[in-house]
């Protein structure tokens, strides 16, 4: 069966990916809100290289396990677990190699909303552009692969379960509480909420955060990671460094962007930013001064 999304460059037996796929057809309300998901699937990936097809809409892709590498114009970005993949529409010359065995999950929009709702998530329109993923959001991504391949027969169901998981993906990027399951429990929720009240300028301390959750800190720690799939400062950390690649975007300076996300020491945020986003600040505000 030929690949929505890849290409093997070596069609030899166990060579090639093993994929679960699907498009899917959006129905009147999905088509009047401007933005709903085409395409969606999963791959098993063995170590080997493959062509990215080029896609009419912006696709978004996800390292669950493994480790890859994208080629892009000699440019290479390494993808390792959790990391994730914004492709802009009619990409050409992409590849991907695994470099280990890989699984990873993607899914492709289309609507006249879909260019700011992928630029609001981290990506940019001239070029593909690595970032980490929430745990809560890979949920949501494989969510939407099985509704997508599942019930694409039954479109209005299947239209407005996609809407849902969707927008649940952007929600849960802009630090909303969205849980691993359903909602966030209210504990959990009011330290969520106390993180992004002051944009993320705040660095709360794991005790800070147990007092706000009034739970006993081990307790707090166990709870948090069991609901939103991390740990409670890596989580922090992650949306401190989303406010940084907003305040970067607008024009802020790096020292800046430090500081209005409570990183004061340019050296400090520039290293915690490289890691978390995979560029260093000034590498990525040149390349968003750049759409």
């Amino acid at each position: 069966m030929e690949s929505i999304l890849f290409t093997s460059d070596n069609q030899t037996e166990g060579k090639m990916p093993f994929l679960v796929e699907g498009r899917h057809s959006p129905d009147r309300l999905a088509l009047e809100s401007g933005i709903w998901i085409c395409a969606a699937g999963s791959a098993m990936l063995p170590t080997n290289h493959f062509a990215i097809n080029k896609q009419p809409g912006w696709t978004w892709l996800c390292v669950q396990n493994g480790a890859c590498e994208t080629n892009f114009d000699n440019q290479r970005l390494k993808l390792k677990a959790r990391d994730c993949l914004f492709i802009p529409p009619f990409t050409e010359n992409l590849s991907l190699r695994s470099t280990q065995e890989s699984r990873v999950i993607w899914f492709s929009v289309d609507g006249r909303l879909a260019n700011d709702f992928m630029i609001k998530m981290g990506g940019i329109p001239h070029r593909p552009m690595k970032q980490g993923a929430l745990p809560s959001q890979i949920k949501l991504g494989k969510h939407i692969v099985q509704a997508t391949v599942r019930i694409e027969n039954v479109l209005e169901a299947s239209s407005a379960q996609l809407q849902q998981l969707l927008w649940g993906v952007l929600a849960s990027h802009s630090g909303q509480p969205v849980s691993m399951d359903a909602v966030l429990s209210h504990e959990i929720a009011k330290v969520v909420d106390a993180m992004r009240k002051n944009q993320y300028q705040q660095n709360f301390s794991l005790s800070d955060m147990a007092q706000i959750s009034r739970m006993p800190v081990e307790t707090f720690r166990k709870r948090f990671v069991s609901e939103v799939g991390m740990p409670p400062q890596s989580y922090q950390l992650f949306c401190k460094m989303e406010r940084a690649k907003t305040l970067l975007k607008d024009g802020l300076s790096v020292k800046q962007a430090g500081i209005e996300v409570g990183m004061s020491d340019p050296y400090h945020f520039s290293k915690t930013f490289k890691n978390i986003v995979g560029v260093s600040p000034s590498n990525f505000a040149k390349a968003t001064k750049e759409i």
